[in-house]
């Protein structure tokens, strides 16, 4: 795939109570743009679960898949948020041996912290979906070089209460 970008998990949110949660996914350098996907409760857990590599006493379905890859002689190498279409998000779990595997963008983002595999989202994906927020940091004392997670969070899920849906015709 051409023009892919690394992102880093940043967390779950829930904007209103009640509502299905949001992955939310950031470019670690440059513009750091965030991007915000919306799962079911129960990928939400198993997200959480992969990226805090929380271990279970029998394998949930994440585990199993990545137990069956094993068994076959494959892992994941890299995770790719492909396209958006419609308002509906595509990912291709791309194997050792190169084989792409169309997934649900939280299976194989889950899969692929598992694994430590990178996860990567199309440049394509993230200039019609993305948003841009600045990052403000305390200007001195032991605090100032780690980013205030919180006011960013606020920052961006104002961002989201701003669009309508209208804003996704063209995906």
């Amino acid at each position: 795939m051409v023009g892919v970008i690394p992102v880093e998990v940043v967390g779950m949110a829930v904007p209103v109570p009640g509502e299905a949660p949001l992955m939310l996914l950031r470019e670690p350098e440059g513009a750091r743009r965030w991007l915000a996907i919306m799962i079911g409760y129960g990928e939400a857990e198993a997200l959480v679960r992969a990226r805090e590599q929380i271990a279970q006493p029998r394998p949930g379905t994440i585990e199993l898949l990545g137990d069956v890859l094993a068994a076959f002689g494959q892992g994941v190498a890299a995770v790719e948020l492909t396209e958006v279409r419609d308002g509906i998000f595509y990912a291709d779990l791309v194997l050792a041996s190169g084989t792409r595997v169309s997934a649900r963008p939280s299976d194989a983002v889950a899969l692929g912290l598992r694994q430590g595999a990178p996860i990567r989202v199309a440049e394509e994906v993230l200039d019609v979906a993305s948003v841009q927020l600045e990052v403000e940091q305390e200007a001195e004392g032991p605090a100032a070089d780690v980013l205030d997670t919180e006011a960013e969070v606020a920052r961006f899920r104002a961002e989201l209460d701003g669009l309508r849906p209208e804003d996704f015709d063209d995906l």
